[in-house]
C-alpha cells in the first residue's frame, strides 16, 4: 500500500508532490510512459493490445512502464523459480512503525535508487512512467496534471486529473509496514528511504483497490484482476530479494500459487 497506514493518512499523503505554480494552464501533451510498445517479451501481446507495459521478468529495476501479465508457461516457470528463492520468516510486531521513518513522502533525494535526484518527486516520476497521454503543468516538466492510466490491478483505464488526485494512488507493492515487520525496523533511515522510493516497489493503481490492500501480504490480498496476479507475485518477490527481506510462509505459498505452483 502507498503508506502502510490508514486510508485517511493515505489520502493526505498521496497529494504530496512537487507542485509548481498553482492555477496555471496545463502544458501541451507530451508522451511519457506505457504506449503499448517496447515490452520485454513477457506479456508482449497484452502490452501491445492493452497498454500494460513491461513484464516484471524483464524489468528488474522497475524503470520500464507498467506491469504486464505473464501468460506463457515458460514465463510462469521462471516466475516460480524466482519466487522459490525468497526466504520466509514470521511477521514481527508493528511496534514503532511510522511512515515518517521511511522519509517524507515521495522525496527526490533517496540515494541508491533509479530516478532519484532528477528534480522531480517520486510520485510524479511514477505517474509519468506509467501514464499515457501525459500532460504537465505549464512551465513544468515534472508536475503531471492529467494522464490515462491502464491500471494493472483492476484492468480498467482511468482518465486521471490532478484535481481528483486520489483516484490514482502509488502502491508500495511490498507495503512499508510489512517491510518494517519483516526486518526494516532494524535498518538505518537511508535504506528505508530507498525502499519507499524505489520504482521497483511502486506502481500507480486504482485508488480504491490500493485502499483495500492496506498493508496486506499476498496471502491476504491480491489484485482484483486475476490475469495480473502472477506478475504481482513476481514483483513482490523482486523487492523481497533486492532488499533481503523475507516474506511469511503463507505469503510465499500464495505467490507461488499465482504462477501455477
Amino acid at each position: 500500500m502507498c503508506l502502510g497506514g490508514g486510508a485517511l493518512v493515505l489520502s493526505v499523503a498521496v497529494l504530496t508532490g512537487c507542485e509548481g505554480q498553482l492555477g496555471a494552464d496545463p502544458a501541451p501533451s507530451r508522451s511519457a510512459g506505457a504506449d503499448g510498445s517496447g515490452a520485454d517479451g513477457s506479456g508482449a501481446d497484452e502490452a501491445a493490445e492493452g497498454g500494460y507495459g513491461a513484464g516484471p521478468l524483464g524489468n528488474a529495476d522497475g524503470t520500464k512502464p507498467g506491469l504486464a501479465p505473464l501468460t506463457s508457461e515458460a514465463d510462469k516457470l521462471a516466475a516460480r523459480k524466482l519466487i522459490d528463492t525468497v526466504r520466509t520468516a514470521g511477521r514481527g510486531p508493528r511496534t514503532g512503525y511510522d511512515r515518517d521513518k521511511f522519509g517524507y513522502a515521495w522525496m527526490d533525494t533517496a540515494d541508491g535508487v533509479p530516478l532519484a535526484r532528477n528534480g522531480c518527486d517520486t510520485r510524479n516520476d511514477l505517474l509519468a512512467r506509467d501514464g499515457r497521454k501525459v500532460r504537465y503543468r505549464s512551465g513544468s516538466d515534472c508536475v503531471v496534471v492529467s494522464m490515462t492510466l491502464h491500471d494493472p490491478y483492476t484492468g480498467k483505464d482511468i482518465e486521471w486529473r490532478k484535481k481528483s488526485a486520489t483516484t490514482v494512488q502509488i502502491d508500495h507493492v511490498m507495503p512499508l509496514s510489512y517491510d518494517w515487520q519483516m526486518g526494516a525496523a532494524r535498518w538505518n533511515e537511508a535504506k528505508r528511504e530507498q525502499i519507499a522510493n524505489d520504482p521497483l516497489n511502486l506502481v500507480p493503481v486504482d485508488g480504491p483497490a490500493n485502499n483495500a490492500k492496506r498493508d496486506s501480504g499476498p496471502a491476504s490480498w491480491l489484485p482484483p484482476s486475476k490475469k495480473i496476479r502472477c506478475s504481482y507475485a513476481v514483483r513482490f518477490a523482486q523487492v523481497s530479494l533486492k532488499y533481503e527481506l523475507p516474506v511469511t510462509v503463507p505469503d510465499k505459498k500464495a505467490m507461488l500459487a499465482q504462477c501455477g505452483g
